[in-house]
């Protein structure tokens, strides 16, 4: 039976959490107390719980973490801002929104042109967004938006533009004939009437605006620059600045939204539907109708709506939507697929794992699209730096209409008040406020399209300055498949006798040395006779089996129990040793292979300016050692514990300058402290682990350390042209400033040095969605 339970689920926010450790703390003493379900997200710090048990998770949590509040949310609707091109009335937008009691902390991402907020305040919202910016709609994000008034009202701007134009070309021709004769009314005639058909909306916003004490937008500059023009009689370049600012708007919003529509087609990778089996029929569902448990049949060339496992059929799947990578991966019986991969050429019957909310692809998606709400410094600043160049320009203007007439003999108050329209209209910084959150999301968009993920245009910034690169060992530069390369008996016992008792130590351990051991050992084990089970971190595992104590782990856990092994303590590998009630009876040399790539990707961060590679792992000094030779790693620091990568993170870190950045790549939460600890944490081998995607700041997809490489060469890429847009839109406009207070620029050039720029930057920042990086 299809059914949804979401109403009975409320998301919580765990305020006060800002540790890892406390986090899985909790986690533990939610699922001891029955709430078995409850998964904690750390990045969002908030849980899933149901209304019923909320209170008792509050109980749960005093008991656990007083210092650390739960506190239910209301249910957030995300929505399309239809026909939001202005970034400077989104950024009014946002700020008015934000006065309302309880959406204190909405942002508004305009680059993706969403927004998401309780439904509860939606007519408050639209009334806001009405007043602001009367032709823009709200829609919800689940809903198709609908494109045909979109193009009708290209249709019109188009025929306003050339009428306008044509009107424009006839009305310089005659204005000579008609200018001081009894015609000359006419003349006013033709250029109002072209003025106020691309000027309408202008004038009415910037009235409005000018109602409700909003002074200082680009509609109000352009009202004052344009109307001062017409009663100086300057009535063709009024008309002209402001039809060619129209067409500037025109194709602004064009070129605005087709980068959304590019972030939105990297980011299309959603079902439509799921092939639903009940009761021997199939039936097309939303992903969202289907709960854990229900089977879904996937046909050839149909895309994977939801997590699961294979339980019939065999099949290639296309990854290359989630990893980056076109190359096709085989699956079978008892293999999970996830949603976002396409089913290539066989039938796949499939038994769902994961609703689709908690599905690996709906977090990913929701990461990406979220990704503009974390602002990069650069945004910040320019941000603040719009409110007072403004501000700042139009004063200047009023001082160069008055001030040089009053003390310059000879000086006409109609060349000084031309002058100063001038500079009005130039100073709008839109090119600036509109391009540079583009510039960022194109970076994230296009990183996701190579399975790299980034939390926000603050992480893509760091990447741009990494100093120095930390590696995790164990599933980052290796490949983490473990396999028992060598058994060494000593004491009279047999190699058959090490293998047995290694595994009985390991059989309830999920570590990948722990795995190896147990595929090894081909023989029988009874659990129900292992008596006692400890694991100590770092170290190895104590059980007492048949009255047996038998110890298993590394050198430093040997020395602790004073357990006599001497001759052996310097073996070059991954060492496991074997003891049986205090006497050493030999240890297993496990091994593992470096990845292909992992040798040429430290190559590669040296030769585009990392300054540092350093290594940090558990593993005995002499492996460690061998790895970071072969691969060519500056430092290795080796038999640490979780904490001690912490503490040596830190002094790394301390090593730095506050220019220089440092980041830690692991594979996944077991390194969650120290990935928290970088200024950017990257967690490796992400597909399908909700615990990397959770942790760390930037998530590679797949398990090739080379995504690192291309990750740093698109932040430097978007980076470059974030600074390219800023240079050109300030040294443009300074130009034009410099040129229009001393008389040689009119508004014709003004006008470019205006929408032009504007319009150039725009197509500029969309050159990041495109880029792959050089190592690809």
């Amino acid at each position: 039976m299809v059914k949804n339970n979401k109403k009975d689920e409320m998301l919580c926010t765990l305020d006060g959490l800002d540790c890892p450790s406390c986090a899985a703390k909790i986690e533990q003493a939610f699922h001891k107390n029955g709430l078995d379900y409850a998964m904690i997200n750390f990045t969002s710090k908030s849980v899933k719980l149901k209304n019923s048990d909320i209170e008792k998770a509050k109980e749960i949590l005093k008991k656990v973490e007083p210092n650390i509040h739960l506190i239910p949310n209301k249910k957030i609707q995300k929505y399309y801002l239809v026909g939001l091109s202005c970034a400077d009335c989104a950024k009014r937008i946002e700020e008015r929104i934000r006065k309302i009691k309880g959406l204190e902390n909405v942002t508004l991402n305009f680059a993706a042109g969403t927004i998401a907020f309780d439904p509860r305040f939606l007519d408050k919202v639209e009334e806001i967004i009405k007043e602001v910016e009367p032709g823009v709609t709200l829609q919800k994000i689940d809903s198709d938006v609908d494109d045909e008034p979109i193009e009708e009202n290209n249709k019109l701007a188009t025929l306003v533009m050339v009428v306008s134009f044509f009107l424009l070309i006839i009305g310089i021709i005659f204005k000579q004939k008609l200018h001081n004769t009894p015609y000359s009314v006419a003349e006013y005639i033709l250029f109002l009437s072209i003025y106020l058909l691309v000027g309408w909306k202008v004038l009415t916003t910037a009235i409005r605006n000018i109602l409700r004490g909003n002074f200082f937008d680009e509609n109000f500059l352009m009202t004052i620059a344009t109307t001062g023009a017409i009663i100086i009689h300057q009535l063709p370049e009024a008309v002209g600045v402001m039809l060619f600012y129209y067409v500037g708007e025109y194709f602004q919003e064009l070129a605005v939204n087709n980068s959304r529509k590019s972030i939105k087609a990297l980011l299309d990778i959603k079902a439509e539907y799921a092939n639903l089996r009940l009761n021997g029929t199939t039936k097309k569902v939303s992903p969202e109708m289907v709960n854990v448990g229900d089977i879904i049949v996937i046909k050839p060339g149909e895309r994977v709506p939801l997590d699961g496992v294979v339980i019939d059929g065999v099949s290639f799947v296309d990854t290359s939507a989630l990893t980056g990578e076109s190359v096709p991966k085989k699956v079978k019986k008892g293999d999970d697929v996830l949603a976002g991969m396409v089913n290539t050429n066989g039938l796949l019957t499939v038994k769902v794992t994961k609703k689709f909310e908690d599905s690996s692809l709906a977090k990913i998606l929701d990461l990406v699209e979220n990704a503009g709400s974390r602002k990069a410094p650069t945004e910040k600043f320019i941000t603040k730096f719009s409110r007072y160049y403004t501000p700042v320009v139009v004063i200047g203007a009023a001082l160069l209409a008055i001030v040089p007439p009053l003390i310059i003999p000879g000086a006409a108050f109609n060349d000084w008040i031309y002058r100063a329209l001038i500079l009005l209209v130039i100073s709008c910084p839109c090119a600036l406020v509109v391009s540079i959150p583009l510039g960022y999301f194109g970076g994230i968009g296009g990183s996701s399209k190579k399975g790299i993920l980034v939390k926000g245009a603050n992480f893509l910034e760091v990447l741009a300055k990494l100093h120095t690169v930390v590696f995790d060992k164990t599933g980052t530069l290796t490949k983490g498949v473990f396999k028992v390369a060598e058994i060494k008996s000593i004491n009279g016992f047999s190699e058959e006798d090490v293998l047995k008792y290694a595994a009985i130590a390991e059989a309830n351990s999920n570590h990948p040395i722990a795995v190896s051991i147990l595929e090894a050992y081909k023989g029988d084990l009874n659990l129900d006779d292992i008596e006692k089970y400890e694991e100590i971190a770092g170290h190895g595992i104590k059980v007492i089996y048949k009255g047996k104590e038998i110890i298993v782990g590394n050198d430093r856990f040997f020395h602790k129990e004073n357990i006599e092994h001497q001759d052996y303590c310097n073996l070059e590998g991954t060492v496991v040793y074997v003891a049986v009630d205090g006497i050493f009876v030999g240890y297993l040399i496990i091994s593992d292979e470096i990845k292909d790539d992992a040798k040429d990707t430290i190559t590669k961060l040296k030769k585009i300016g990392v300054k540092r590679t350093v290594m940090l792992t558990g593993d005995d000094k002499s492996v460690a050692e061998n790895v970071a030779a072969k691969l060519g790693i500056d430092d290795v620091y080796a038999n640490l514990l979780p904490e001690d990568k912490v503490y040596k993170v830190e002094e790394l870190l301390k090593g730095l300058n506050e220019k220089e950045k440092l980041a830690f790549v692991g594979d996944g939460i077991n390194d969650a402290p120290v990935i928290t600890r970088a200024d950017v944490g990257i967690a490796m081998g992400g597909l399908g682990s909700d615990a990397a995607i959770e942790a760390a700041d930037v998530v590679i997809m797949d398990d090739k350390p080379s995504k690192i490489v291309t990750a740093i060469e698109i932040s430097r890429f978007t980076k470059k042209i974030v600074v390219q847009n800023i240079m050109f839109a300030l040294g443009v406009k300074f130009i034009f400033v410099f040129l229009g207070s001393f008389g040689m620029a009119t508004m014709w050039e003004a006008v470019f040095a205006d929408v032009g720029v504007a319009l150039l930057a725009v197509l500029n920042a969309t050159r990041t969605l495109k880029f792959k990086g050089s190592s690809n």
